[in-house]
């Protein structure tokens, strides 16, 4: 423990220089990972964190934010990942370090791995470190076999009646615990975030749960932000899993604390999924570090979020058609229809278009025709060929039609879901292949199934050998809407999320609701990563008669404008729309393009009240010193409002209108980030640039 102490004592130190040149410009290789007298110490520009080295099986003893120099010593020297049944002893340890290299999809960054036993058990610790990110990540491997039982029946609260049995440790025991900081101080307040996806059921996406904390307690969700009152400082943890309620292996919780003391829990594996040759993936965390408030620590979140994927203008930035949205399925789906379709797109002004179900020969379960299905695809070596009657000339003229019009056509995608996914390389194969043979390189994946760990771990495979055969160029829209898949959290790195299906034909699109789901994610995930749709309003308006809510009492570019913080997605078909439609939105998708790519390289937040279809709400993309605000003014009365924003109180800023119904102004910030606003009109819309004066 001396030494310990020692370590301790010299770290606060080194803490407190740099924090004091925290403000110097630092280089891009501001990583450091070093093993030294039994001490590791990960680091960069904002954030440290050593460990007693324990062989491996490693303990942390300080975690230092770099930026305020608070400085948090281990209450404890436990090992930070522990394994009911599993000794703690470690052997055969191994440290190494390596630069990743940028690549299309992800920036430079230190990776630092550690593997180690215990027993016949094989870990791996994959730490890593980006540039100026207040945070480390680190991916969990496991290999060998294990006779313990990781997830054992757990200790009811309610039956811990005497104080001096109520320890968290005695519920700590009972599950897989991935993540533990041990921190001083008995004023924490918690924020805790469960997530939903299984959007065709679910229409609440983000349950957000403040409390303080107290004695052991246990918690759902894949996000925990820890704010010490007394101190004005905080951390973060972020499971990197699906949502809480499809999770393999699941503990019933993902978070236990017990005032400082926060341990993630559920490692989405157990020992029957161990293999002796090849490393099994479990989930994964991030934690970070912040102070002085909410907003620092959703901005360290963020900053973790963006440097997961690049997002590239030519690549990742789209306003996509697909026309599933008129529930045509593929009874439509010819050479002549798309055809049509990518010439009602381009005086739309879309960048994309996507052929969903039904370009190809096999015929799924989905299909409008009978006798469709998605099981034992491979027993028709021909399913993903393009369909001969409807494209007689296979994709070559639809590929062509639309390099003319400058719009990339993308397709619809269902991996063959046989056994766990075990054809997983075929599917890869299939659409190298038709990245290679068309150029396409957006695929819509549909009907995953991940229903164990051999499933998951197949799917990822499938991504990544597209990825490296296609010079990760490929562009991955991830459907969330049914079953057990990867939710908000987990395979971040391939593309964007197709979130939800809603339809006028069965009366569940209303642009508020659409408008809210989008609102509440954007506070934990970055909206630019999810595909959001707006719909053909004038279809089917008898089964909304009387709803005030209806699509269509809402301009049409208020409908586009509703999607601009994410990927907008016109999920209809172009050739159905009235000319009305076009004259309305094709300017606006025009003059949005113009500057997507810009607001979705901020940090984008939602402001104002919660939609309800009558408040004054929006959106608000954070750069240095300068930004965006998107803002709406839903069925109320109130011509002008005071929307609570991310700015600063004292600030002046000027906005400058782009579209919409806004006018240009100059304001002067108020108390808690108040600026006001005016729209002249319900279910009226403005987006602004704005600029620090």
């Amino acid at each position: 423990m001396k030494m310990r102490n020692v370590v301790v004592i010299l770290f606060i130190v080194v803490c407190f220089f740099q924090q004091l040149s925290a403000q110097d410009e630092m280089s891009m290789e501001d990583y450091s990972a070093k093993l030294e007298d039994g001490v590791l110490m990960l680091e960069n520009s904002k954030i440290s964190r050593t460990y007693n080295w324990n062989n491996g099986n490693i303990s942390t003893i300080s975690l230092c934010d770099k930026i305020s120099g608070k400085v948090w010593i281990m209450e404890g020297d436990k090992p930070d990942l522990a394994l009911s049944g599993e000794t703690e002893k470690a052997a055969n340890a191994v440290f190494s370090t390596s630069i990743v290299e940028e690549t299309p999809i992800a920036p430079k960054y230190l990776e630092a791995k550690i593997t180690y036993s215990l027993g016949s058990l094989e870990i791996k610790r994959v730490f890593r470190l980006y540039a100026n990110c207040p945070a480390i990540a680190c991916d969990l491997y496991f290999k060998g076999e294990s006779t313990s039982i990781w997830l054992q029946s757990g200790v009811n609260m309610g039956d811990m009646v005497n104080i001096e049995k109520l320890s968290s440790r005695n519920v700590a025991t009972t599950v897989p615990v991935l993540e533990k900081l041990e921190l001083p101080g008995r004023h924490w307040k918690l924020n805790v975030v469960e997530f939903f996806d299984i959007t065709d059921r679910f229409n609440n996406l983000a349950l957000s749960v403040n409390v303080l904390s107290y004695r052991p307690n246990m918690y759902k969700g894949n996000l925990l932000f820890a704010y010490d009152n007394a101190t004005d400082n905080g951390v973060f943890i972020l499971k990197e899993a699906p949502t809480s309620n499809v999770q393999l292996a699941y503990p019933g919780s993902d978070f236990m604390t017990d005032y400082g003391t926060f341990r993630l829990v559920g490692a989405g594996i157990t020992p029957e999924d161990l293999d002796n040759n090849e490393w099994k993936r479990a989930y994964g965390f991030v934690t970070g570090v912040y102070s002085e408030g909410e907003r620092n620590g959703l901005l360290a979140l963020r900053n973790y979020q963006k440097n997961i994927r690049k997002h590239m203008p030519d690549r990742d930035e789209m306003v996509l058609m697909n026309t599933w949205g008129d529930r045509g399925q593929d009874s439509r789906i010819n050479e002549e229809f798309a055809l049509a379709e990518l010439e009602a797109g381009a005086k739309l002004g879309i960048s994309h278009f996507q052929l969903d179900d039904g370009w190809q020969l096999g015929q799924s379960s989905n299909s409008a025709f009978k006798g469709g299905s998605l099981e034992s695809i491979w027993d028709n070596p021909n399913y993903w060929a393009p369909h001969p009657e409807r494209f007689p000339n296979g994709l070559d003229p639809v590929i062509k039609k639309g390099k003319e019009l400058g719009i990339e056509v993308c397709l619809w995608f269902n991996p063959s879901r046989d056994n766990s996914n075990e054809y997983w390389e075929k599917d890869a194969d299939m659409l190298i292949k038709l990245y290679r043979q068309y150029g396409i390189r957006t695929f819509k994946i549909d009907g995953v199934k991940l229903p164990d760990k051999t499933a998951e771990i197949n799917f990822r495979k499938f991504l990544d050998k597209v990825n490296l055969e296609t010079n990760n160029n490929v562009v991955f829209n991830l459907d969330v809407t049914a079953g057990r898949r990867g939710g908000y959290n987990y395979f971040n790195k391939y593309g964007n999320l197709f979130l939800e299906n809603r339809y006028t034909d069965w009366t569940n699109y209303f642009p508020y609701t659409t408008l809210r789901n989008l609102w509440m994610l954007s506070k934990y995930v970055p909206a630019e990563n999810l595909q959001v749709e707006f719909l053909n309003k004038w279809r089917n308006t008898d089964n909304y008669k009387g709803d005030p809510f209806a699509p269509e009492n809402y301009s049409f570019d208020y409908l586009f404008a509703i999607t601009m913080a994410a990927q907008p997605l016109a999920w209809f078909e172009g050739t159905g729309l009235p000319k009305e439609a076009i004259a309305v939105v094709a300017p606006v998708i025009r003059k949005y393009r113009e500057v997507q790519h810009d607001f979705h390289s901020g940090a984008i937040f939602p402001i104002g009240d919660e939609p309800s279809g009558r408040s004054w709400t929006g959106f608000q993309s954070i750069q240095e010193g300068k930004g965006y605000f998107i803002i709406f003014r839903e069925a109320n009365d109130l011509s002008k409002f005071q929307i609570k924003t991310w700015l600063t109180k004292g600030e002046t800023i000027e906005c400058i209108p782009i579209i919409g119904k806004g006018k240009a102004f100059t304001a002067k910030v108020g108390q808690d980030g108040i600026v006001n606003f005016k729209l002249p009109e319900k279910n009226s819309y403005a987006l602004y640039k704005y600029v620090n004066k």
